[in-house]
């Protein structure tokens, strides 16, 4: 196991993970990041090099401070071998399985492992199971029209994060509102407001270049927000050179006929993100 923290190195595993697309992109959106300023204070551990068959990223040690919080310890995994990503995720120096963390991947092997290591572990993993869309770029020119001449697009900052934190299905906890606060802060993002300056419609990105968070309260719904949000995050996004993706729950038609509407490709491949606990009674 290595970490490479080389910038050539780097810059080089970059272009590699570009041939391995799309199953590689949570962990080639990573590496954009590292390469770019490094925002999330990730690395990258893979297995050899320059020969590597499975690679991982994640938090450096010092940015999880709270052993259960996993919205903090975002880890993604991208494999060529299986057993290689079965001797990473068992390797105690490449995930350390006794502080909660999330793992993301588009791979069917990585859940696969992953569950069998956490009950030989006998830590409790939650499977969450998205499909992957995927734009192949550039976005739409002409720009999505929202129906209501009182809504406009803002900025979002980090006081906004409250809101969102309210109305995430995994929010309400101050765990979640630090993960949304440092989405905004660091990462491209979008908004749309009314004309007394209140959100109405917004959509995040993550340490993976990775569309997230969309949300738009009920009563703007149907007034063309979501496609104008989506519009103008994947603007964005491409602009400065990341893939244009995200996961979409299988039942949530609305937001994958927005998608849709905006040219993004509902691909076969999952999207997985496992979130792993260890068991409460090794809780100090």
């Amino acid at each position: 196991m290595l970490i490479l923290n080389c910038p050539f190195k780097l810059q080089l595993l970059e272009s590699v993970l570009r041939r391995s697309l799309p199953q590689a992109l949570p962990v080639y959106g990573a590496v954009m990041h590292i390469n770019r300023g490094n925002p999330a204070q990730h690395e990258v551990v893979v297995d050899s090099w320059p020969e590597f068959k499975a690679v991982v990223t994640r938090p450096c040690k010092e940015v999880v401070k709270d052993k259960w919080d996993f919205y903090a310890n975002l880890h993604a995994i991208f494999y060529r071998d299986v057993d290689a990503c079965q001797a990473m995720l068992e390797n105690t120096e490449a995930i350390d399985w006794s502080k909660a963390f999330q793992l993301q991947g588009i791979q069917d092997g990585v859940y696969e492992v992953a569950r069998d290591t956490a009950e030989a572990r006998q830590v409790h993993l939650e499977p969450y199971l998205y499909q992957t869309c995927l734009h192949p770029g550039p976005p739409a020119s002409c720009q999505s029209q929202m129906k209501s001449d009182s809504l406009h697009f803002g900025i979002l900052n980090p006081s906004h994060a409250a809101i969102l934190n309210e109305v995430w299905d995994f929010g309400g906890n101050n765990q979640s509102l630090r993960y949304l606060e440092s989405l905004i802060r660091y990462f491209p993002n979008a908004c749309i407001m009314n004309k007394e300056g209140q959100l109405v419609s917004w959509s995040l990105s993550d340490p993976f270049a990775c569309m997230a968070h969309g949300y738009t309260f009920p009563q703007y719904r149907g007034q063309g927000c979501v496609q104008a949000v989506i519009q103008s995050i994947t603007r964005k996004l491409y602009a400065s050179g990341f893939p244009l993706y995200c996961g979409v729950l299988p039942e949530n038609q609305p937001s994958k006929q927005a998608l849709k509407h905006q040219g993004f490709h509902i691909l076969l491949e999952t999207y997985y993100m496992l979130i792993v606990t260890p068991a409460l009674d090794l809780k100090e």
